[in-house]
């Protein structure tokens, strides 16, 4: 009783905490902020934007800052791997700015917290963001996008399956985000490399690092759709692209190696002994 009771306790002050009027104000003043400095010609270092106030890590404060140079458009997103929707990237544009979108995912019972949780944030009159329950597949990823009526440009799209989210990026046609956050699998180093297309979830030993697509190779695939790395958080293993045309010169283009000099990424990386044996696709 005790732990329920400390449990909810805890949640409803989590909750209250991001919905502070100063989050939302202070957010919308750093917007502002940017989008003066930039105007004035001063440069900002992208690799200090970075905040959480719902995503993973501090994907909330560099995708604001992304946005406050190309600007928020139609102000739609497309998460895929969602999981709730509330510890999300795209969760902090649909509750402070007003956002809408779809989430997808395969977990029901995570999609249907999440709406329990809009049906009450910001508040209950709000346009509230679609939820999908999908096993997401390269056959069913683009229909099931056009199914819930989003197509042609958004915003934004976020690919975080832990599986084969080089090979959904890599078919996905229907929709065309101006901003794509994408997971990398940083154990595979400066290597480019894929883990080839995983047609069931079956879990090998070594799920943790045996899955997904390194920062080269999925730099090379957003190349060949039109998009530019600019970005990644801390850690090395979320990229930012944006795409070619926009914002070329606020947002350039950096090298993948400058997303693998942090501490984490290292270490990880020398785990890649564990799973060299196993089949790889070179890119």
């Amino acid at each position: 009783m005790i732990k329920q009771f400390l449990k909810k306790y805890l949640y409803v002050f989590w909750i209250k905490d991001k919905f502070s009027p100063a989050v939302q104000i202070g957010q919308v003043q750093l917007f502002q902020f940017y989008q003066d400095k930039i105007k004035s010609g001063e440069k900002i270092d992208f690799n200090t934007t970075g905040f959480k106030v719902f995503s993973q890590f501090e994907e909330d404060g560099k995708l604001l800052y992304i946005f406050s140079i190309i600007g928020m458009g139609n102000k739609q997103f497309v998460d895929i791997g969602s999981d709730d929707g509330i510890n999300s990237n795209c969760a902090n544009f649909a509750i402070n700015f007003g956002w809408n979108g779809l989430f997808i995912d395969a977990d029901k019972t995570a999609l249907s917290i999440g709406e329990k949780f809009y049906a009450k944030y910001p508040n209950p009159w709000t346009l509230k963001p679609k939820f999908k329950q999908a096993v997401i597949t390269t056959q069913n990823i683009n229909q099931i996008i056009l199914e819930e009526n989003f197509k042609g440009k958004i915003e934004l799209l976020s690919i975080d399956i832990d599986s084969n989210d080089y090979w959904i990026w890599k078919v996905l046609k229907t929709i065309e985000p101006k901003v794509v956050i994408i997971e990398s699998q940083v154990a595979f180093g400066n290597r480019s490399l894929v883990v080839p297309y995983q047609h069931t979830s079956s879990k090998n030993p070594n799920q943790d690092l045996y899955y997904g697509a390194s920062t080269s190779a999925l730099v090379k695939l957003g190349k060949e759709k039109g998009y530019r790395l600019v970005g990644s958080n801390s850690y090395g293993n979320n990229l930012f692209f944006v795409k070619n045309g926009i914002a070329e010169k606020e947002l350039p283009e950096i090298d993948a190696e400058t997303t693998l000099n942090n501490p984490y990424v290292v270490q990880k990386s020398k785990l890649f002994e564990k799973i060299k044996h196993l089949p790889f696709l070179e890119v």
